[in-house]
């Protein structure tokens, strides 16, 4: 943080300087300035994974490629909390012991980790693919930052879902949903979907879950009651999502993913975001706090963009039928061949 510190005192010095010599570059001056503050400096940067699957790491790899495109000169201290909450916690903590210039918490309960390890040490905190951060307690409001953290959120567009689902299957009634209750991303956007599901002509059937053990379970009961089954980013369902595929697909019960790669791993469609676009953005962000600029002001950002990935190799395995309508506009991504 003392490098962090220094840059942020260098930024003020280049701004006065500028401000003094407004008749020699004026506002490019400070701009200029701004650019330049962390040239020379190599910043030590932890990044906390809650899960180990694909839509994370997709987030990581995306982190890297927004701080080099903007130029920060960077180590990466990359750590996996594989699930488990006490080791998230732990590793948060030695971030903190290790003295990093800021930390990048990947997923809901890694940004709350960490933003609870860093908050009193001054560490400036990243959060990437947390659904609902101002549930979470990482953001005052859509347009407030609290103080030490920011960053972007993966809040899924549930109705590209429901109207990508109903276009899909015109004669389906019940949408089914695994998620783990003490996932607050999960718990947000449950919400979201009980809120939308009747607009579609849908009825939501939901299994809460507390840990990877009750998946089985949970999936046996919920392809015996609904028409399909729609994923969420959930990190313990998605960690364990081949139990579900598996599962469901022996009952003719189409899965939609939350995102592009569940698609890969043999969900039929989604309409989600691009999360390497997700962690370029959080890149982006932390790179403009390790330039100077003050992290508390500024607000968390929002993907809002979406697109349709289809599997047809998984969907004509279950005997659903991809309409040209959909074909037509999206991109396929099956599962690859077992050799």
């Amino acid at each position: 943080m003392k490098n962090l510190k220094k840059v942020m005192v260098m930024g003020i010095a280049a701004a006065l300087c500028a401000v003094s010599l407004a008749g020699c570059g004026g506002d490019n001056a400070v701009d200029n300035a701004a650019d330049n503050v962390a040239e020379g400096t190599t910043y030590k940067i932890g990044v906390l994974q809650y899960a180990d699957h694909p839509s994370l790491d997709n987030c990581r790899e995306g982190f890297e490629q927004g701080l080099t495109a903007e130029g920060i000169e960077y180590e990466i201290i990359s750590q996996s909390a594989k699930g488990d909450d006490a080791t998230n916690t732990q590793i948060a903590q030695q971030f903190v012991s290790q003295g990093v210039d800021l930390i990048c918490g990947i997923a809901t309960p890694s940004a709350q980790a960490c933003y609870n390890a860093a908050f009193e040490a001054g560490i400036p905190v990243i959060f990437n693919a947390v659904s609902d951060p101002v549930s979470a307690n990482l953001a005052e409001s859509e347009t407030q930052a609290m103080e030490g953290i920011t960053g972007v959120s993966d809040m899924l567009p549930v109705d590209a879902q429901l109207a990508l689902i109903r276009e899909m299957l015109p004669d389906a009634t019940k949408i089914g949903i695994i998620y783990t209750t003490s996932e607050a991303n999960s718990v947000s956007t449950i919400e979201s979907y009980k809120e939308k599901v009747g607009e579609y002509g849908f009825e939501l059937v939901e299994k809460g879950i507390t840990n990877a053990a009750e998946i089985p379970q949970a999936a046996d009961i919920l392809v015996s009651e609904v028409d399909c089954i729609s994923n969420l980013t959930d990190n313990t369902v998605v960690a364990n999502l081949p139990v579900l595929i598996e599962k469901a697909t022996a009952n003719n019960i189409p899965v939609f993913g939350s995102e592009e790669e569940q698609v890969g791993n043999g969900c039929i469609a989604s309409a989600g975001i691009d999360y390497i676009e997700l962690g370029n953005k959080a890149g982006v962000m932390a790179a403009r706090v390790l330039k100077g600029e003050d992290i508390s002001t500024i607000p968390y950002e929002t993907m809002t963009e979406s697109k349709i990935t289809i599997n047809t190799d998984a969907a004509e395995k279950i005997g659903v039928t991809i309409p040209q309508s959909i074909a037509d506009r999206a991109e396929v991504k099956n599962t690859p061949s077992e050799s």
